[in-house]
């Protein structure tokens, strides 16, 4: 009989890079705060975890993220504004963005790699597995990763990891795992991990996306990890030491993604985010896709 597992109700969202990619734009807004279409990428994000059951939310966050926390708030003056023009259409999507789950901040007081970020929420999570979303990976909403990954783990135990299969000459911007079948299609035991390694090093061409459930016994393992890679602590490294020793907080294990993605911390898949969104949408994309036919026709 297959072992059940305690219910995920906390993500845990690390959101204090500097967002050096997107200078001069992120100077003083919070690459979170980029919009994708006319909602920040954050919003995307903390939506896909709600959509998976997971309504309590902490976010990780630096100096100069006071943004993310007034976009999750209420704006008293800007809703009063919008229901004296009885503007009720913008006002529920004002409204949408404090009303969809229960918000808690930390901030990582020095920028130490993920694995910090990570055991930041130590405190918050307590022993529970926890689910963690990295800001700069958007999954479509119809392809429910996160929701799989968190039924993968309730009946499983241990830790789950997404993985997508990339080029090999992409393995070295990724953590890349060492796998193993299991006897379900999309799942995989995970044997070993390495952060950034090179094409000829990598066990593999799947790569970690960002999406992981995580066992509450990561926190006592990232707490005496040395710092890794670009002398950071990195969560790879933790996991790594998982896979190793099932008994200290079970196995890991791995989802195959095979669906949509979007990387919004690359300056173009962040545009190609935003025009493969914006056609998708019912109210812009049957106008801006005839644009979009007649503009590349133009250009080639």
């Amino acid at each position: 009989m297959t072992e059940s597992h305690p219910r995920i109700s906390k993500a845990v969202i690390p959101a204090a890079g500097l967002g050096t990619r997107f200078l001069p734009a992120t100077k003083a807004t919070p690459k979170e705060m980029l919009p994708v279409v006319d909602k920040p990428a954050i919003q995307y994000v903390v939506e896909e975890a709600v959509s998976a059951g997971l309504d309590d939310v902490l976010m990780v966050t630096g100096r100069n993220k006071r943004p993310l926390e007034d976009h999750f708030d209420r704006n008293y003056e800007l809703e009063s504004a919008l229901e004296k023009k009885g503007d009720a259409e913008r006002l529920a999507k004002v409204r949408e963005s404090s009303d969809l789950a229960t918000m808690h901040y930390v901030r990582q007081g020095d920028p130490r790699g993920l694995g910090h970020a990570v055991l930041c929420a130590a405190p918050h999570v307590g022993r529970e597995p926890f689910a963690v979303l990295l800001g700069d990976d958007l999954i479509d909403p119809r392809d429910p990763l996160l929701a799989r990954m968190v039924e993968v783990q309730e009946l499983r135990g241990g830790s789950v990891v997404a993985l997508m299969e990339v080029a090999p000459e992409q393995v070295h911007l990724y953590g890349c795992a060492a796998v193993e079948p299991t006897q379900e299609g999309d799942v995989v035991k995970v044997t070993g991990l390495v952060e950034k390694p090179e094409a000829a090093d990598a066990p593999s061409n799947y790569a970690i996306i960002g999406r992981y459930v995580l066992d509450p016994h990561i926190f006592d393992i990232l707490r005496t990890t040395e710092p890794g890679r670009g002398g950071e602590i990195q969560l790879t490294d933790a996991l790594q030491r998982l896979t190793e020793d099932e008994k200290v907080g079970g196995p890991v294990h791995g989802v195959v993604f095979q669906g949509r993605r979007y990387d919004t911390g690359d300056r173009s898949d962040y545009l190609r985010a935003i025009v493969r969104l914006a056609c998708e949408r019912e109210d812009l994309g049957p106008d801006f896709r005839v644009w979009l036919r007649s503009y590349v026709a133009e250009e080639m």
